[in-house]
C-alpha cells in the first residue's frame, strides 16, 4: 500500500507524522479545496485511490472493507459519520461519498451549499458502476464550539464571494431555512442530541442565508 500525503505548507508536526509512518510527502502551497484535491490524484501513480482527509478516519469494519472489495465496480462508498464535541451526531450521520475509485474512472466538481461558484463542498463522482462498502468513515471536523463557529464562518465567507447579492435570494434561503430547522430537528433526529444537536441543526438550516447575507455589493 502506498500512502500519499498533500501537505499545505503546514507548521504542525504534520510532515514528520507522515514521513515517519512511511507516506510520501508532497507539499505545495493552498489554493482551493477542488485544486487541491485534483493535484493530490494527479500525484497519484497506483491504479486505485482511497481519499480521505487529515480529520477522518476508517474504522475497523470499513478498513477491512477496502482489503477484501473484489474491485469489480469502477468506484466505491462508503458512509461518513461526523462528531462534534466527541460525539456522533445524528443529522451527520451514514453520509454516502464515493471515495475509493480507479484512476481515470471518477471526477472532482464543487457543491456549494449556497449554489454559486465557490470551490467549496467538493464531491468525487463517477458514471460507472459504484457499489457501497460496510463500515464508518469517522469524521472529527470539530472538537469543539469555537471550532465549529471558525470554520462556519470560513466557509459560509467563501461562498459568499461566488454568489450574487440580491434581498430576495436573502429572502428565500431565511424562509427554507426555518423550515428546514425543523425538518433537521425531528426528521433527522438532532433534537435527540440535545444542545448540541439544536445549535448545529440551526446553523446548518441557516448556512445558506448567512452566505447571502454576507455576498458583496456588486458581486
Amino acid at each position: 500500500m502506498h500512502v500519499l500525503v498533500l501537505d499545505a505548507c503546514s507548521r504542525d508536526h504534520t510532515v514528520q507524522f507522515a514521513r515517519g509512518a512511511g507516506a510520501e510527502i508532497v507539499q505545495r502551497e493552498w489554493t482551493d479545496f477542488v485544486d487541491a484535491r485534483r493535484f493530490a490524484l494527479s500525484c497519484v501513480r497506483t491504479p486505485w485511490s482511497l481519499m480521505i482527509d487529515a480529520d477522518e478516519a476508517l474504522d475497523d469494519v470499513l478498513r477491512q472493507a477496502i482489503v477484501n472489495c473484489s474491485g469489480e465496480a469502477d468506484a466505491y462508498t462508503v458512509r461518513r459519520t461526523t462528531y462534534f464535541c466527541g460525539r456522533p451526531m445524528r443529522l451527520w450521520r451514514n453520509e454516502p461519498l464515493l471515495r475509493l475509485f480507479r484512476i481515470g474512472r471518477a471526477a472532482l466538481e464543487a457543491n456549494p451549499a449556497a449554489g454559486g461558484s465557490a470551490a467549496v463542498h467538493e464531491r468525487w463522482t463517477s458514471d460507472g458502476r459504484i457499489e457501497p462498502l460496510a463500515g464508518t468513515l469517522l469524521h472529527f471536523s470539530y472538537p469543539d464550539y469555537a471550532t465549529y463557529r471558525v470554520k462556519f464562518d470560513a466557509y459560509t465567507s467563501t461562498e459568499a464571494h461566488g454568489v450574487r447579492k440580491s434581498a430576495g435570494a436573502f429572502a428565500r434561503a431565511w424562509c427554507s431555512g426555518a423550515l428546514r430547522f425543523w425538518w433537521l430537528l425531528i426528521g433527522k433526529g438532532a433534537l435527540l442530541d440535545g444542545t448540541r444537536g439544536v445549535y448545529v441543526a440551526y446553523k446548518s438550516a441557516m448556512y445558506p442565508a448567512v452566505v447571502e447575507w454576507k455576498a458583496p455589493r456588486g458581486s
